[in-house]
């Protein structure tokens, strides 16, 4: 991975400016024919997933009552786990992009909905939505690279401290709602900066201490109280199931942006950039995994990550209809589908991040800068 503007190799110089208007004017297309195709059978959907989660999540936790039992423990934990993990994953990730905002469903809304998670949905839905997906790849303007606490790329000026960076991603990915909120806040910048003074960051602070107060109380307090003798058991049970759900979503999310094939921008690049640019940006600066509908469904269906930055507020269960569309889009004009199944993909995100821990040569970072706008977006021989 190196910015796109210094690579040798430029895999959209064969683009005209023309070339790339055409490319956003195709995929308005594929967004408004689901927009207005989508209906019942949409909403019966998210409306069966959403049941099905809490069903399981119920049920889950009252088998856990007996978990002093390890054939009780072991069932009550996994069936907790895929519970969490259909919860943040497929159920509020994306009620939280607005996809199903159409419905008018007040149960079921961006403006209601809150999740099993300790980052508040108002602040993640500011740092997510807003600016990760404004800004998707942009080095120092998205930190989502890196969590804003990694080297993400080549060009990054490397330091000592990056050498830790393998483990403080095992860390960030055992408790990754916790980092999750910590970025919400942007609490490392607001620290060194001093702003953590402000009167508008302590509010924000205020509203994630109480919302993991909430989590910390139902998930390691009541549900554990309930259970009885088996307190300690399903105190166990619930900390393996909020694991299990962190490692997960982490990995799944690392494989949206970090696998190789996948580009990184500069910010000067984004100036002036027009819908047909931001479209091909989304497109190399994101990356799907291949798998069965279950495992699409486990992903929240981010593993049509592509899709899901193209088209963030079409809801979910259309990703897997309109990704050949999309793939074709880009077989015809000469780009990458990156892509690959779930194993190669964690393998690819994780190498990176150890390779990027290592100081990389000078004379691969000695590359003059260039401006999107007027190398990679150009026609061609401009």
């Amino acid at each position: 991975m190196t910015v796109i503007q210094k690579k040798s190799d430029n895999p959209i110089a064969h683009l005209s400016a023309e070339d790339i208007e055409i490319i956003g004017k195709e995929l308005d297309a594929i967004r408004d024919r689901v927009i207005a195709d989508r209906g019942e059978r949409d909403a019966k959907y998210i409306r069966r997933v959403i049941k099905t989660q809490r069903t399981l999540e119920l049920s889950s936790r009252a088998v856990l009552l007996f978990s002093l039992f390890p054939p009780a423990w072991v069932i009550g934990t996994a069936g907790l786990s895929v519970a969490k993990i259909l919860d943040n994953m497929e159920i509020g990730h994306n009620i939280l992009h607005g996809q199903w905002d159409w419905m008018r469903d007040p149960k079921i809304h961006s403006t209601t909905w809150e999740w099993d998670h300790v980052s508040p949905a108002e602040q993640w839905k500011h740092s997510h939505n807003q600016l990760h997906h404004t800004y998707t790849n942009v080095v120092g303007k998205d930190n989502d690279l890196g969590y804003g606490i990694m080297r993400v790329d080549e060009d990054q000026p490397w330091h000592p401290i990056y050498l830790g960076q393998p483990l403080w991603n095992l860390l960030n990915a055992c408790f990754f709602e916790y980092g999750i909120a910590a970025y919400d806040l942007d609490l490392g910048r607001n620290l060194r900066n001093g702003r953590h003074k402000a009167p508008e960051f302590r509010a924000r602070a205020r509203a994630v201490g109480r919302k993991i107060r909430r989590q910390v109380l139902k998930d390691y307090v009541v549900h554990p109280l309930l259970s009885g003798p088996s307190f300690l058991s399903t105190l166990a049970a619930t900390f393996t199931a909020n694991l299990v759900r962190n490692l997960w979503s982490h990995s799944v999310i690392m494989c949206g942006h970090f696998p190789e094939g996948v580009e990184t921008f500069e910010k000067s690049s984004i100036e002036g950039e027009t819908r047909g640019e931001w479209y091909l940006r989304q497109m190399l600066g994101s990356a799907n995994i291949s798998g069965s509908k279950l495992m699409h469904i486990m992903t929240g269906n981010l593993s049509f990550q592509i899709e899901h930055h193209l088209f963030p507020d079409l809801p979910s269960n259309r990703y897997q209809e309109i990704a050949p569309q999309v793939r074709a889009l880009f077989d015809r004009y000469g780009l990458k589908y990156t892509t690959g199944p779930l194993p190669k993909q964690v393998a690819s995100a994780w190498w990176k991040v150890i390779r990027l821990s290592l100081p990389t040569r000078d004379s691969a970072r000695s590359a003059p800068a260039e401006d999107l706008s007027t190398r990679t977006l150009a026609p061609s021989g401009a």
